[in-house]
């Protein structure tokens, strides 16, 4: 009773001191010090003003008490919030430090200007986090829009914050407080490491950037973009400049983006003297495409077509995954169809013909089956997930389930010679050595999952991470990129023989019972599908132009 009525006094004392909710004042320390104060999260006790309390809290160095062990990163971003909004708060009041201090109250209270202020910066985070031009502060109905909205409050007369106010100081303040956000995010890259990705993209003028972020298990950040319009520098050079200058940094291209890649050259083969072989194994699968497109693009082209088909099908033709080349066209048996089929009479006729063959249904269906592995593969790596230690086992796997189906399509027998299959597999095996780093390898080694007689006894050719000549080599290069000291490469080594044999700290219930467990990923927490889309961005041809030599 008597810590709940303390804490309400403390948080009505001053709301500039956001964090004194968090703690508890105790009593005063002998001699009319500094209170006593316990912290609610750790009930650690400390004296001290509320300077300690911040420290403590936002766990910061050199204020004399120990950082809160329960302060966990997203807690941490909560109080960095609080404390932000308390610190915009008093800058409010001090830009009005001019004010004779014996008016200040009373005209605070006449024309809110701490409300004025908060107002303010929620009307510029609004424009920051949605990309708003700031020209539209010049705008007569957004200025009227908040006026009115003021005018009917207790801030009447009050305006919206100006062009320049908003790419000045507004704009400087909420820097500060995103910088404020993300140092938590920062802080964990020296304990648990960072990975950078590097994309290539295009702006609304088609000019070529490339985005950098960073990913930790803290969250993705944005670091920055560069604009390339110039001096185009593609994203694997920019990768391998950096690998060649941090000689502990590996470059590996985005499997999902190689995945796209192979099934372009499976189901988009193009008709040049260098892809010949495979334009001759596969156009029958760009004819099976066209054929899709061009039904797709019927519907589309014709409101009349599209409300018919919305009428029997809830599938969308604007996707290709979804649909999979097999969307059901009820349409052509609509009553409404006899009205409408007189227009447009050839075009008709062909997407009619195409829908009701069998053997296109059969085709679409092969095409499905053996295409499947690769684009199961794609949806678990097209995640937010880490996958790099799956990579490699699920690679192997992909191209041994597509060799089933074809196989099975075919009605060989293992031994047997399939020039499609034997086609496919030197795609996607060419995509494996254009896009493989040794440390798919070492992530590989370290997976528990691929030593368990369980995951060994699925395949008879299954072989462990450690048994596996080419994984063992690449991971000694990684090794001896890691750690250029022979003494703690040696330490390294031994440390790895332990966690092959399950000894020391690797003999634990924990660790052994891990080497049981099914690593693989849930496919309830898929958190996006991509988009299998055959038409990629132009830039591609900037970005990948040694992948269309194919």
């Amino acid at each position: 009773m008597a810590a709940s009525a303390a804490n309400q006094a403390i948080e009505q004392e001053d709301e500039t001191k956001s964090l004194w909710r968090y703690v508890s004042k105790l009593r005063k320390t002998t001699g009319g010090g500094n209170n006593m104060i316990q912290c609610s999260l750790c009930n650690f006790i400390f004296n001290g003003s509320y300077t300690r309390v911040r420290a403590h809290l936002l766990k910061l160095m050199g204020a004399g008490v120990r950082r809160c062990p329960y302060v966990t990163t997203s807690k941490l971003v909560e109080l960095k919030k609080l404390d932000n909004e308390a610190k915009l708060k008093i800058e409010g009041n001090q830009t009005r430090s001019d004010v004779n201090p014996k008016f200040k109250g009373s005209l605070q209270a006449a024309f809110n200007i701490q409300a004025r202020d908060t107002l303010d910066c929620d009307i510029a985070r609004m424009f920051y986090s949605s990309g708003l031009p700031f020209h539209l502060a010049r705008s007569p109905y957004y200025r009227s829009a908040f006026s009115n909205a003021a005018n009917t409050s207790k801030l009447s007369g009050y305006v919206a914050p100006t062009y320049n106010k908003l790419r000045g100081p507004l704009l400087s303040k909420e820097r500060s407080h995103v910088e404020n956000l993300l140092q938590p995010t920062r802080h964990s890259w020296n304990q648990k490491g960072v990975t950078i990705v590097s994309d290539g993209w295009s702006d609304p003028q088609r000019r070529p950037l490339i985005n950098f972020m960073t990913i930790t298990e803290s969250g993705p950040m944005f670091l920055k973009s560069i604009d390339e319009s110039d001096n185009v520098v593609v994203c694997k050079a920019a990768g391998m400049l950096i690998e060649s200058k941090f000689p502990s940094i590996y470059w590996t291209p985005c499997v999902v983006h190689t995945l796209n890649l192979a099934l372009k050259n499976i189901c988009a083969a193009k008709n040049t003297d260098k892809n010949s072989d495979i334009y001759h194994q596969c156009s029958w699968i760009s004819q099976i495409a066209d054929d899709a497109t061009f039904v797709k693009n019927f519907i589309m082209g014709h409101s009349m077509r599209l409300s018919m088909f919305n009428n029997f099908n809830s599938l969308k033709l604007l996707f290709v995954a979804p649909t999979g080349f097999a969307s059901t066209i009820v349409m052509l048996k609509s009553d409404e169809w006899s009205f409408y089929k007189k227009d447009n009479v050839d075009s008709a006729q062909f997407v009619k013909e195409t829908l009701l063959t069998d053997n296109l249904w059969m085709k679409v269906d092969y095409i499905l089956a053996f295409t499947a592995p690769i684009y199961d593969v794609l949806r678990k790596t097209d995640t937010d997930m880490t996958s790099l230690h799956l990579v490699y086992g699920m690679w192997d796997s992909m191209i041994e389930n597509v060799k089933r189906v074809i196989y099975q399509h075919e009605r060989k027998i293992e031994v047997e010679y399939s020039s499609f299959f034997k086609l496919v597999e030197l795609i996607l095996i060419d995509r494996w050595t254009k896009s493989s780093t040794p440390l798919h390898c070492l992530a590989h080694s370290l997976n528990p999952r691929y030593y368990s007689r369980e995951w060994l006894d699925e395949d008879s050719k299954r072989l462990a991470p450690h048994q596996d000549h080419e994984i063992t080599q690449e991971r000694k290069k990684c090794f001896m990129r890691y750690f250029d000291d022979a003494n703690i490469r040696t330490q390294v080594n031994i440390e790895f023989s332990n966690f092959l044999g399950g000894r020391e700290d690797f003999a634990d219930v924990d660790s052994l019972r891990d080497r049981r467990d099914d690593f693989s990923l849930d496919e309830n927490e898929i958190l996006e599908i991509a988009n299998l889309s055959l038409d990629e961005p132009e830039l591609e041809v900037v970005f990948f132009n040694e992948d269309e030599q194919m």
